[in-house]
């Protein structure tokens, strides 16, 4: 009986420990953090205009004065910032939000830090957001987030920034699709339409509904060529072709953050400089088989052009991939550690003086309960230790760095000589122009009564509708079977029931069946790892395994088959045996059974070729558009209904 006490009795310790640890302990950090803060800021009456009185000091500062002259305000708040609130500015993390839309204090599986430690204690100042709330309940966070910025000394607000929230993805690296927000194809299927009209629209419903909850920064577009079928980021480009893709970017960027940037707009981190596409084997620099980025065909001018037109457009910020050049003379470290890439050329050739930050995670690896989760991306430095990550991309001619929240390594780098603070200034006038240009020193709250009537609302649904079926493409139509007539008894497969049966008469038995509509994902290999279960990589073809019932039901019933090319498809067998075969780049059953029954006519070009074999794919170049022989569907194809 002794014995069985003393185990309960442990038992219950460690219980309230846990319990101590996940409920209670985050309370009190949270509080001792909010301790460090000052009050709200106050407002000041002059020349009967109203200001918010920021430093709390009782008097209209320069950076405080909208009127004043955008330089002026920069070096006002410049020389009031201590180092370490200059170094604060300098990191770009995630930040979590309850779906009430309170402040995330807690622990999560993959621990972020209290949102009042990375504002109140390590004055950082721009996050990245992931999973989101409702629109009310998000602009109530956003405002939550503002309001603490604001007690913090100088009161420098916060830049919310976000992955793209309008998409199909799931994908926690490249984005995470919300149906929260109006929904459009992938930058592929935009690219598909061959519309800059319509890809300018959906920037300006995206940013709409961004700046009604308070983000102000897309993490996107991606001005990355998809000329290696194998890269498992095919779908977030505009597809392979230069030119398609710089007519897409300008008027993605324009749509976004106007001209100039202003108080409505959203600033665009275009991404992923200088070009993430040609990979070697088509593996992805987030994994370390994937980091070197190779040129045999010696087009690494051709990959500069997307970037040069979001030059043009007058892209606010620029992101830099992972990734290890090999066969061009540079440096041979990964992008966000490369001088001759970003002081070279994005500063030199480019002449670009606007933010660069570098992708996530390169200076330290995620960690969960000690171990290595993920490693860090310091391709080429590894033997550095996170001071010197820091100090060698700082060196570099970076401004920012993605998903990091270690601002006192910058600190002891200029308390120790290694890097100047001058160094430093360069960067917070970068980063504190766009926080100006974005009218956030003036006004960062938004209304979460607003957010709701914005967010999703039905003008901006029925457009992401229509851009859905415009992007669709039409692969083969045999015997020009296709549109179909209503009515038909139709055999379905990953297609909810319900919507079916507003087109055909549903049935369960294959044998019953006028015809099979299938929605098939391209093929990808299946791959051990937390991350690689996301990056869609490997052989383009279904292997027999996977391949054998659709080839079934394809010989039993003639069978429309809708694919979504997350990235090329090698598919000679399905496309021979199928009666109708189209693609789509992130649609609903709605959109594609609209097109299948004649309710909107296909119009969409493939914004890449789709090769015949896995033997064609090896022999082609990785930098190189259009290379495939022989493609399946080259580049460009589209057919469209006989009349």
């Amino acid at each position: 009986m002794k014995i069985l006490i003393f185990i309960l009795v442990g038992l219950f310790a460690f219980v309230y420990a846990l319990y101590y640890w996940l409920e209670i302990k985050p309370e009190v950090v949270a509080r001792q953090n909010l301790s460090l803060l000052g009050e709200e800021a106050g407002l000041l009456q002059v020349d009967g205009h109203k200001f918010r009185d920021l430093n709390k000091n009782g008097r209209l500062d320069v950076y405080e004065d909208p009127r004043r002259p955008l330089e002026e305000r920069v070096e006002d708040l410049l020389g009031q910032m201590t180092l370490e609130e200059k170094a604060g500015l300098m990191f770009h993390a995630t930040i979590g939000m309850n779906e009430d839309g309170t402040l995330r204090e807690k622990s999560a599986l993959i621990s972020l830090p209290p949102s009042s430690d990375l504002i109140a204690r390590r004055l950082m100042n721009h996050f990245k957001v992931t999973r989101i709330a409702a629109p009310r309940q998000m602009a109530e966070w956003a405002n939550h987030v503002q309001k603490l910025a604001e007690r913090t000394r100088l009161g420098i607000p916060i830049t919310i920034s976000s992955n793209s929230l309008h998409s199909f993805m799931q994908n926690p690296v490249a984005g995470m699709a919300e149906e929260i927000f109006s929904r459009f194809p992938e930058q592929a299927g935009l690219a598909a339409t061959r519309d800059p009209e319509l890809v300018q629209q959906f920037a300006n419903i995206a940013r709409q509904e961004y700046v009604a909850v308070g983000i102000r920064l897309a993490l996107h577009p991606m001005a990355d060529l998809a000329t290696e079928p194998r890269w498992s980021r095919a779908v977030g480009t505009f597809g392979e072709d230069a030119n398609l893709a710089s007519e897409m970017i300008a008027a993605y960027i324009l749509g976004f953050q106007g001209n100039p940037l202003g108080s409505q707009s959203v600033a665009c981190m275009t991404k992923h400089f200088p070009g993430a596409g040609p990979q070697r084997n088509g593996e992805d620099a987030h994994f370390p088989y994937g980091k070197e980025q190779v040129y045999p065909g010696g087009l690494f001018e051709y990959h500069l052009k997307p970037f040069e037109a979001a030059f043009q457009a007058g892209t606010a910020q620029i992101m830099l991939y992972y990734s290890i050049p090999v066969g061009i003379p540079f440096e041979k470290v990964g992008f966000g550690f490369n001088k001759d890439i970003v002081t070279g050329l994005l500063r030199k050739r480019y002449g670009f003086e606007g933010v660069i930050c570098t992708d996530q995670m390169l200076i330290h690896p995620i960690k969960y309960m000690g171990r290595e989760l993920i490693p860090a991306k310091a391709w080429g430095v590894e033997h550095l230790s996170a001071a010197g990550r820091i100090q060698k991309s700082i060196e570099a001619g970076v401004d920012q760095f993605g998903g990091e929240a270690c601002p006192e390594i910058v600190v002891e780098l200029v308390h120790s000589g290694r890097i100047t603070e001058e160094r430093i200034n360069q960067s917070v006038r970068r980063l504190l122009r766009d926080k100006f240009r974005l009218g956030l020193f003036d006004n960062p709250f938004v209304d979460p009564v607003l957010a709701e009537r914005i967010v999703g609302n039905p003008e901006f649904r029925k457009a992401g509708e229509i851009a859905q079926r415009k992007s669709i493409v039409l692969l083969k139509n045999k015997d020009n079977l296709l549109p179909l007539g209503k009515g038909m008894k139709i055999f379905v497969e990953n297609i909810d029931s319900e919507i079916a049966s507003q087109y055909g008469r549903v049935v369960s038995n294959l044998e019953d069946a006028d015809i099979a509509i299938l929605r098939l994902h391209a093929p990808f290999e299946k791959r051990k790892g937390f991350l690689e279960n996301y990056f869609h990589a490997g052989d383009l073809d279904f292997k027999d395994n996977d391949s054998k019932h659709i080839l079934d039901v394809m010989r039993r019933v003639p069978t429309i088959i809708d694919m979504f090319l997350e990235r090329p498809a090698v598919i000679p067998e399905i496309t021979e045996y199928s009666t109708g075969l189209i693609a789509n780049f992130g649609a609903s059953d709605s959109a594609v059974l609209d097109v299948i029954f004649g309710l909107f006519s296909p119009s969409g070009r493939l914004p890449f070729e789709l090769p015949s074999s896995m033997e064609a794919v090896r022999a082609q170049k990785e930098d190189a558009p259009h290379d495939s022989e022989n493609p399946l569907f080259p580049f460009g194809f589209g057919l469209s209904f006989k009349k």
